[in-house]
């Protein structure tokens, strides 16, 4: 299983390494991936999908697993991690957890288990 990841602040980026994963970074949206992934994504703007999300989706949506969402529960409450749920849907996969911020050590570790890593 790949790990695929969005980060624009940073956080989603960290969240990945904190996983102990080796991620592949999204930069524009073009790049392709030939086998199965879990997304990790930010929720942009108020509680869309980043566009180079979009745009990498439509290349390689048919192998997506599942999506890990990461937002501001602060700033963005009324629309917290909302790709996640958006993409969940629109592809049929679980979203598999919504993360704020970068997470923590807790957290991380749920997440890590509901991953089965």
């Amino acid at each position: 299983m790949k790990y695929v990841y969005a980060s624009r602040s940073g956080k989603t980026e960290k969240l990945v390494q904190d996983l102990g994963l080796e991620g592949i970074k999204i930069n524009d949206g073009s790049e392709v991936i030939g086998e199965d992934f879990i997304l990790f994504t930010y929720t942009d703007g108020h509680g869309i999908v980043p566009p180079t999300v979009v745009d990498f989706l439509k290349n390689n949506g048919a192998n997506i697993k599942g999506v890990v969402a990461t937002g501001n529960l602060e700033r963005h409450g009324d629309t917290y991690c909302f790709a996640g749920d958006i993409i969940a849907k629109e592809y049929n996969v679980p979203c598999y957890g919504k993360i704020d911020g970068a997470g923590d050590k807790d957290v991380n570790a749920k997440l890590k288990a509901d991953l089965g890593l």
